[in-house]
């Protein structure tokens, strides 16, 4: 039923954008109503995605054989662009509302309990891969360092310049993890070495790699792509 709906809601936005097709984008009072329409309807998208999350709805899970091999690399930079993180250096920095701001080695987000999971990956283009990954649950990180949960938003920097955001009830569902292995091994550069967010609820470009600081706030962050006018809750 829940499907159902969305379905019919996102129908409805793309009937409600049709108009767009006649509008004058060359008309000098109004230069940008094309613009703040569809920035309109990506909110109420935003709003109807974000009402229909149910927390407890767990996405769907995978054998091992259904893994996708060879895994397929996807950034808005090349693979040989991938950014070479220091792994015996690393801290991942904290901010915003939570009580201890110590940053975390790689060694402190192992000692934690690790969660495997075989999710499919799904890309806004289309495509979509299957893929088994293991780390911390988003949610324990949280308790452990104090974070104020009724906070509205998690935000992500990286380390290749990429930034995301997501809503708190997703960081808190059991499958958001701060991934630290994938296929068994550690993260490599090209997979988002050395953390970084695995959310199967959500689409791909969520799923922000070689995270470097991480916060909580209340403060809309936005996000690399969302900025650019994607949606912002882009629940999968």
């Amino acid at each position: 039923m829940i499907q159902r709906r969305s379905l019919l809601l996102r129908a409805m936005a793309l009937g409600a954008a049709a108009p767009l097709g006649g509008c004058n984008y060359e008309d000098p009072a109004h230069p940008d109503l094309a613009d703040k329409f569809l920035h309109a309807m990506s909110a109420w998208n935003d709003r109807v995605q974000e009402a229909l999350f149910d927390p407890r709805t767990l996405a769907p899970t995978f054998r091992p054989d259904q893994i996708t091999r060879p895994p397929r690399f996807n950034a808005f930079y090349s693979i040989d662009q991938a950014p070479v993180v220091d792994t015996a250096s690393y801290k991942l920095e904290l901010g915003g509302q939570i009580q201890s701001k110590t940053g975390w080695s790689l060694a402190q987000l192992r000692a934690l309990p690790q969660h495997e999971q075989i999710t499919r990956f799904v890309c806004v283009e289309g495509w979509r891969v299957i893929g088994q990954w293991s780390g911390v649950r988003l949610s324990d990180f949280l308790a452990h360092v104090g974070a104020d949960t009724s906070c509205k938003y998690v935000s992500f920097k990286c380390a290749d310049g990429y930034y995301s955001s997501i809503d708190m009830p997703s960081a808190l569902h059991p499958q958001t993890i701060l991934a630290l292995d994938f296929l068994g091994q550690p993260l490599t550069a090209p997979f988002g070495a050395p953390v970084r967010l695995r959310i199967p609820i959500k689409l791909g470009f969520k799923n922000p790699k070689s995270i470097i600081q991480l916060a909580v706030t209340n403060v809309y962050p936005g996000g690399y792509w969302e900025d650019q006018g994607y949606n912002w809750f882009s629940g999968s």
